[in-house]
């Protein structure tokens, strides 16, 4: 802890006792909250950032385009003072406040790793992409059939009934298409393809075997249940600002569904401002007892206790609390007995894109701005290795009509331009990449021996790159895309690798993975510390390989399954 900070209620158990504690407000600590205090559970949660109440602390929510200062972009000022942060999706003038500031929060970059932080009750929930496909059957067992990870301690058939449960709570539209690569599940109507959507769904389908272009499966309320309503959320509006913060709860946040859910139970103690410094283990009694907290502000340190506790903090947030966790039992990070904390860290492959003209649809449009994309779901090495490379890949799409003027006019001053905005562009076209990328042990995080925070935390040091395999996949992303929108009709097809490090896709996984052998896995089936069982990892931590699909959902899904689990296991007084 830092050598400045007050220490108070070293024996405050009686004071500060919960029967849960959960490290973290984002989607998945949202819904460890949300299930453990629905079975009455006394629970706290630590957000180490400022509060957020829906609604009310959506600044930008409802403002146009003209009230913003500078209409929506950030001034080279801030962009200069955060180049690292700066390249988020979705941020702007509109949204910097949901995003964390590069001064801030440093850490270290042994490889380039663009770390993107939400610093705010809700974390990143309020500035998610939204999109909810179900693993299939194959991404659990593809790794330790192919031989490029571990065995999984589960497979399709456990999770799904906690999928079905989270899809219903949070509301997730989409179709039922029979597709092996991507299960139905529990859907709202989707929003419709466009017609240019809609002519490559069907020239894919009808060109290339196996390959389906499905309506987006995203968390948006086309259509809201009574459970929806009873959250106190209503109707999507397509007004696809959803990153502000959506004052109907049109898309799902944790701060719009789970935690609210959880505080109408009276059991949820929430707790702003507060930066977990470790977990406290009691050798006596061979079990975390608590939560060591430092107030972000005053630097003032507390202890917090608790039968059990939830690690969903974000997963290299959540590595670094295990591993700053040390104690005589766990030198080297809590759980951490074969020395595999922070390693097999992984992400998603992002790197890839192609875009195109469409022509012959110059006299249609579409009304509304979707905040949903069609999908291409992943039609490499399924059952079989029928590629050069491991591993597959999803697809977003869409299609849309340019800029006003566009294509004809340099300039966007003057009187010919306004004239221009009376003629739409022409119809444009887009895929891009999410690939599945190889869990490595040389992948990892791990922390500084010499430098700290401002709270006097180790800093993180982050150390992923890509391998020859993500370099293959591209290479054949970019030319089987391009071949299926030249048969679609499509002119002007480019192909882009835009060279990114890891990190900008967001969907960091890994470090504290889950398996079946406590000596190659820090977590069992459950997402419980098989060396410490009362301390559960349930967010992207624990994933022991990535998919190619978009994980939040699944991460919610596990955190259901892993609370009612823990909730049972104290019943029987096993915890």
């Amino acid at each position: 802890m830092p050598s400045d900070s007050i220490y108070i209620n070293t024996k405050g158990q009686q004071k500060n006792y919960f029967d849960a504690i959960v490290i973290g407000s984002g989607i998945s600590g949202g819904w460890a909250a949300k299930e453990l205090c629905e079975h009455g559970l006394k629970t706290l949660v630590l957000e180490r950032g400022r509060n957020v109440e829906h609604n009310k602390d959506y600044p930008t929510a409802t403002m146009k385009p003209w009230e913003f200062k500078h209409r929506g972009e950030m001034t080279r000022q801030d962009l200069q003072n955060n180049p690292l942060i700066s390249k988020a999706s979705g941020y702007g003038e509109d949204t910097a406040h949901f995003f964390v500031k590069d001064a801030d929060h440093p850490y270290i970059q042994e490889k380039p790793f663009d770390w993107i932080r939400g610093y705010q009750v809700g974390g990143k929930s309020l500035t998610w992409g939204r999109a909810c496909q179900r693993w299939s059957q194959h991404e659990f067992t593809a790794p330790a059939r192919f031989g490029y990870g571990i065995e999984w301690p589960i497979d399709y058939a456990d999770i799904a009934p906690w999928y079905s449960h989270v899809e219903k709570f949070i509301g997730v539209c989409g179709t039922r298409d029979g597709i092996e690569a991507m299960p139905d599940g529990e859907f709202l109507p989707p929003f419709e393809l466009n017609c240019a959507e809609a002519l490559i769904r069907d020239s894919i389908s009808k060109n290339f075997k196996n390959r389906h272009v499905v309506h987006a499966r995203w968390a948006h309320l086309t259509q809201p249940t009574d459970l929806h309503l009873q959250q106190g959320r209503s109707r999507c509006q397509a007004r696809n600002l959803c990153m502000r913060g959506c004052p109907f709860g049109g898309y799902f946040s944790s701060v719009s569904s789970t935690l609210p859910w959880a505080k109408n139970t009276g059991h949820l103690t929430m707790r702003p401002f507060s930066v977990v410094h470790s977990i406290i283990y009691d050798e006596h009694k061979k079990r975390a007892t608590g939560v060591r907290v430092i107030d972000t502000n005053t630097k003032q340190v507390t202890d917090f206790f608790a039968r059990i506790i939830f690690v969903n903090a974000s997963a290299l947030n959540s590595n670094l609390v295990l591993l700053n966790s040390t104690s005589s039992r766990f030198p080297n990070g809590l759980g951490n007995d074969n020395g595999l904390l922070g390693k097999y860290v992984a992400h998603h492959n992002y790197r890839a894109s192609v875009n195109a003209d469409m022509p012959g649809m110059e006299d249609k449009y579409y009304y509304g701005r979707n905040p949903t994309e069609p999908i291409l779901a992943n039609y490499r090495n399924l059952g079989k290795i029928d590629t050069g490379y491991l591993g597959g890949f999803t697809t977003f799409m869409g299609a849309y009509r340019g800029t006003p003027g566009e294509d004809n006019l340099p300039a966007t001053i003057g009187g010919a331009y306004k004239d221009a905005l009376c003629v739409p562009g022409s119809w444009k076209t887009y895929m891009y990449l999410q690939g599945e990328t190889i869990p490595r042990m040389e992948n990892h995080v791990r922390l500084s021996p010499d430098k700290k925070d401002e709270w006097g935390i180790p800093l993180l040091i982050t150390s992923v790159g890509y391998d020859d395999n993500d370099e293959k996949m591209i290479a054949d992303f970019l030319t089987s895309s391009a071949e299926m929108l030249d048969k679609a009709g499509c002119k002007n097809v480019n192909q882009h690798d835009n060279h990114q490090a890891p990190g900008l896709d967001i969907h960091e996984m890994g470090g504290c993975r889950m398996g079946k052998d406590p000596a190659t896995s820090l977590l069992n089936k459950w997402n419980q510390l098989h060396a410490c069982t009362n301390v559960f990892v349930t967010d992207g931590a624990c994933m022991t390989s990535t998919g190619n699909q978009s994980p939040s959902l699944l991460y919610m899904a596990l955190t259901a399954r892993a609370t009612n689990y823990a909730v049972a296991q104290l019943k029987k007084g096993n915890l």
